[in-house]
């Protein structure tokens, strides 16, 4: 094989491998820009400084530690509550569960709030405005994917 050959041969490798690494940028899910944190968005909307990042920080790891303990109790009671899928049912017990599963998941909504009302007490009076507008859109920021139903 002549220099000449072996040459074309390597250009010909990499602009294939080049046409394959473009489209997998294109057409893949790695490839797309990654969405934004709550965090981000939050801190980047209210124009929060050192300070106020240091403190929402904090605001966010006790938050964190309350959700986690609370969905920790709504997954021990979703198992206990399923369980009675397989054993006799005992209906009391069975409501029983399925109202503390209620009553912890109104315990989240109202400690997400408070959160939010903890995030408001760090805000300096000229970014009060910030905050109204970001309460609009509190529900996006923190929607879950939706996940694709079977088929």
């Amino acid at each position: 094989m002549s220099k000449i050959k072996i040459l074309y041969f390597v250009v010909y490798l990499l602009t294939i491998l080049n046409i394959v690494l473009i489209g997998k940028l294109f057409f893949s899910q790695e490839g797309r820009p990654l969405k934004k944190m709550p965090r981000q968005i939050i801190i980047e909307k209210l124009k929060f400084d050192k300070s106020q990042i240091d403190d929402y920080e904090v605001l966010i790891i006790e938050h964190r530690n309350v959700i986690d303990s609370l969905d920790d109790q709504i997954k021990k009671s979703k198992n206990k509550l399923y369980s009675y899928l397989i054993k006799p049912e005992n209906s009391s017990e069975k409501d029983s569960l399925i109202n503390l599963i209620a009553t912890t998941q109104k315990s989240i909504e109202q400690t997400h709030f408070n959160h939010f009302l903890d995030i408001k007490k760090i805000c300096k009076p000229n970014q009060l405005k910030d905050f109204e507008s970001l309460t609009t859109d509190l529900t996006s920021i923190f929607a879950k994917h939706k996940r694709p139903h079977a088929k």
